[in-house]
């Protein structure tokens, strides 16, 4: 079973910066896309931003130029640096990958959220 961990989340004030990081359980498999969500409280869950096995990235509209995504697959592990954070981006932020694995072939795995809260 693969397993991801975010970590990275906490309380910053408005203008600060943060860096998400997913990390994987397990080692022999591909990770295909990664993709960062987030949920406000009481809002639906919205795409942040998204990089494809070829690193080809998109973002919402409301953080570009301030947020990018990463990975390191040798590390298994994927990252989103939030700069010039605003109240607004307050929510749980989720890391979702589709990983292949010779067992279960290529699905979604979901981490668990981190918390990021912006004071103002």
């Amino acid at each position: 079973q693969v397993q991801l961990v975010e970590s990275g989340g906490g309380l910053v004030q408005a203008e600060g910066s943060l860096r998400l990081s997913c990390t994987t359980s397990r080692t022999f498999f591909v990770i295909n896309t990664v993709t960062w969500y987030r949920q406000a409280p009481g809002k639906q869950r919205e795409l942040v931003a998204d990089m494809s096995g070829d690193a080809n990235t998109k973002y919402a509209d409301s953080v570009k130029g301030r947020f990018a995504i990463s990975r390191d697959n040798a590390k298994k592990s994927a990252y989103l640096q939030m700069n010039e954070l605003k109240p607004e981006d307050t929510a749980v932020y989720y890391c979702n990958a589709n990983i292949w694995t010779p067992d279960h072939g290529s699905r979604d795995y979901w981490g668990q959220g981190t918390q990021v809260t912006v004071s103002s």
